[in-house]
């Protein structure tokens, strides 16, 4: 049976694009999008639906001059960042204990799966009723929604890791906690930072969601109060704040792997 590259017959694919050719594709592309948002705008679609991206950017430009989108950009930037340290931590934390302990993985284990298929966001409500009102119960459901991505990756990693590899520290007597720090923290990195990837949006997701649900500052407030305003433009402003914002937060987490992706252990 012959592969695809064997036959004389294959499709050519275009030649590889350069980094600074996919940037200036990728602008011609937000550029094209916002052409034909603002040309559908009171045309094809109601402007009270859709807005357009002048009336966007001049809300945001509003915003920006009185400094107002600052102290709501700080809130949720403060609750995202301090829930996601604190889940990461318990995450990693968890996973690498029930990874290496096979009893307590497997006492634990109908609890784990109730908790993790229990939807986040009914907990927020009860947060309010610990928390309060403030900053901690978003930080609280931020924490949550952190802590099992990044538990069900780091859990995986540690049950990957290759055996020969944790022999072999064993034979040079290593012990238990240096089989874990040497050994099976650095091969299971990779899953970590997988789980640290995919848990930045649930972070920003479960901070809004929170200031959405109980809260007078943030941009998930700001998102509720424009909603109440019937403020269309304001809803997607504060919208393209939240995505720029993942965006940051995401090429925060990769430049901290690729600093710590030499420890990285690869089992043969």
């Amino acid at each position: 049976m012959t592969s695809l590259e064997d036959t004389d017959t294959a499709v050519d694919t275009p030649k590889e694009t350069s980094g600074v050719s996919m940037v200036l594709w990728q602008i011609a592309l937000g550029i094209a999008i916002l052409f034909v948002w603002q040309g559908v705008s009171g045309r094809l679609v109601d402007n009270f639906f859709i807005s357009n991206p002048l009336d966007v950017g001049r809300r945001l430009w509003q915003w920006t001059a009185n400094g107002s989108i600052f102290l709501h950009l700080w809130a949720t930037v403060y609750a995202t960042a301090l829930g996601f340290v604190i889940g990461a931590v318990l995450g990693a934390a968890l996973g690498v204990w029930l990874g290496v302990s096979r009893f307590a993985a497997r006492l634990l284990n109908p609890y784990l799966n109730a908790l993790n298929a229990l939807p986040k966001v009914a907990l927020a409500p009860l947060f309010v009723l610990w928390f309060g009102l403030g900053i901690n119960s978003k930080i609280a459901l931020a924490a949550v929604l952190v802590l099992f991505l990044v538990f069900l990756n780091t859990f995986s990693g540690v049950r990957q890791v290759d055996q020969d590899l944790i022999d072999g520290a064993r034979l040079m007597r290593a012990t238990r906690a240096q089989v874990i720090m040497k050994v099976i923290v650095p091969s299971a990195l990779s899953w970590l930072f997988a789980g640290l990837r995919v848990s930045v949006p649930y972070a920003l997701i479960g901070a809004v969601l929170g200031e959405m649900i109980a809260s007078n500052r943030g941009l998930g407030y700001l998102v509720q109060y424009s909603g109440a305003q019937f403020d269309t433009a304001g809803v997607f402003a504060v919208l393209i704040v939240i995505a720029l914002l993942a965006m940051v937060l995401n090429f925060v987490v990769d430049i901290v792997e690729n600093r710590l992706e030499r420890w990285r252990v690869v089992s043969r």
